[in-house]
């Protein structure tokens, strides 16, 4: 996880983790972050991130990306 001064966007490169993973960090990161980019390739990946967004009531949009990873900027209402 990476984050520059600010409140600028803070990266979870879950890439090679497999569900839940890739949703437990991005709990983990909401906890401190307001505006999170989660890059996940597991294909349930989409799937956890939006449940879990929905029951605390993120902001889910899902951006494309050159690679197979999946990438999901998450941020509060």
């Amino acid at each position: 996880m990476t984050q520059a001064e600010g409140r600028a966007t803070l990266v979870v490169d879950a890439r090679g983790m497999r569900c839940p993973w890739p949703a437990l960090r991005l709990a983990r990161a909401m906890r401190d972050a307001a505006d999170v980019l989660l890059i996940a390739d597991d294909p349930h990946a989409g799937r956890e991130v939006t449940a879990l967004a929905t029951e605390h009531g993120w902001l889910v949009e899902a951006e494309t990306a050159a690679d197979d990873a999946g990438r999901w900027r998450v941020r509060r209402r």
